[in-house]
């Protein structure tokens, strides 16, 4: 038995009101943008469902690309048949004789969303395994841990019958709530960051603070990489690649060496803000754990805060660097982000930061130099890259 379709099933959406259609209609778009690379797939949205024709396409590798769709609670491989009884009886036949092994265990599962079908779920349940039961030899009942749950819903337009159950990635479709901008450094912390903010359903682009010849092509490269890895997730990301070289150097210049990763950090945020502004942003992204460095403590944060009113967003704000490594292993970044090469949040790092930095100082310190028109020069200086599915996969034929 070839199964024809792929029935895919929401989570959170579920719970959506007189909006589910928007949500519904954003997942249908990033699953297209996903599979972009099998033409011959056609798409149907339901209130409850999103029905995908196969059309031939190997189910296998739409597969292993759906799993990391935000927004689908869980999918299966189908059959589509009529919603005619002895049809669907033939096929659910069908299914398990192409499935089962001697003294497996099956149940059906029933979901009767047509309320005109003549049978309802109990005795539709009862028809079904009736029917597989007399025509199987070693196959017996299970109904609470069976090798095979047939699962059949009985629409008006047809019958799907699934065997074969992923599970999804859960949380919403990237998209529907709106837009930030992550700041994504090069280490472990802030791709997990941008990969839980994806799955809350916020559309990402990512900003990069690049200091060469302080920083290499290499490191550079490196976030490249980590973007590529977020677009599984997210579909397609812009990387906006900040010139941070000539503002390192100046606080270098001016500022008392044990503020001036507070310093660097409130010119990150300003440059932030204003590109955030520019790309209709909502907020900005970190990868901030509490404590875990100097400038990650509440009084760090509350001085580099003050730069901007606009939300900042911290999805990793109460965990330790076990749980994070854990997540970026997960999700194919914790290699890439361990790689040997320094981004500008690891070079002139002071011996002795200030974990307790004062606002009214770092302030001080800092209006002796006007640092706004070297945050408007890095501005009108960024490069963007628009990175894609398919820039990923071709990079990684090349490893």
């Amino acid at each position: 038995m070839k199964f024809d379709h792929i029935l895919i099933r929401f989570g959170e959406i579920s719970t959506k009101g007189r909006n589910r259609r928007k949500f519904i209609e954003r997942l249908k778009r990033n699953i297209r943008e996903v599979l972009s690379d099998f033409p011959k797939l056609n798409y149907q949205a339901t209130r409850d469902r999103i029905y995908i024709h196969l059309n031939d396409e190997n189910h296998e590798g739409i597969v292993e690309k759906l799993k990391l769709v935000f927004g689908i609670q869980s999918f299966s491989l189908a059959i589509k048949c009529e919603s005619e009884i002895s049809v669907i009886k033939e096929t659910a036949l069908s299914a398990i004789l192409n499935l089962y092994k001697h003294n497996d265990t099956f149940k059906v599962t029933t979901k009767r969303a047509d309320k005109q079908f003549p049978f309802n779920t109990n005795e539709l349940n009862y028809q079904l395994g009736s029917h597989i039961l007399i025509n199987t030899d070693n196959l017996s009942v299970d109904v609470k841990n069976p090798d095979i749950n047939l699962r059949v819903e009985v629409r008006s337009e047809a019958t799907y019958i699934t065997c074969f159950d992923y599970q999804g990635a859960g949380g919403l479709p990237v998209g529907s709530g709106g837009k930030a901008l992550l700041l994504l450094s090069g280490g472990i912390d802030s791709p997990v960051a941008g990969y839980l903010t994806l799955k809350r359903g916020v559309e990402l682009e990512v900003i990069h603070f690049f200091s060469p010849p302080y920083t290499s092509e290499r490191a550079k490269q490196k976030v490249i990489d980590l973007t590529s890895e977020l677009t599984s997730f997210g579909g397609k990301i812009k990387l906006h690649i900040v010139p941070f070289t000539s503002i390192q150097e100046k606080i270098q210049q001016q500022v008392p060496e044990n503020y001036t990763m507070t310093s660097t950090r409130r010119m990150m945020l300003k440059i932030a803000d204003q590109l955030r502004e520019k790309q209709q942003g909502l907020a900005l992204i970190t990868g901030e754990s509490l404590g875990q460095v100097a400038s990650q403590t509440l009084e760090s944060m509350l001085a580099i805060n003050a730069v901007t009113n606009t939300p900042i967003l911290r999805p990793l704000i109460t965990l330790d660097k076990l749980e994070i490594i854990k997540i970026a292993q997960e999700i194919n970044t914790h290699d890439i982000s361990i790689r040997p090469y320094e981004d500008c949040c690891t070079i002139f790092t002071p011996a002795s930061p200030k974990t307790m930095p004062k606002l009214e100082k770092v302030s001080r310190f800092e209006s002796f130099v006007d640092f706004d028109e070297l945050v408007s020069e890095a501005v009108n200086n960024i490069e963007t890259i628009l990175i894609t599915t398919n820039q990923k996969e071709e990079m990684n034929s090349l490893f």
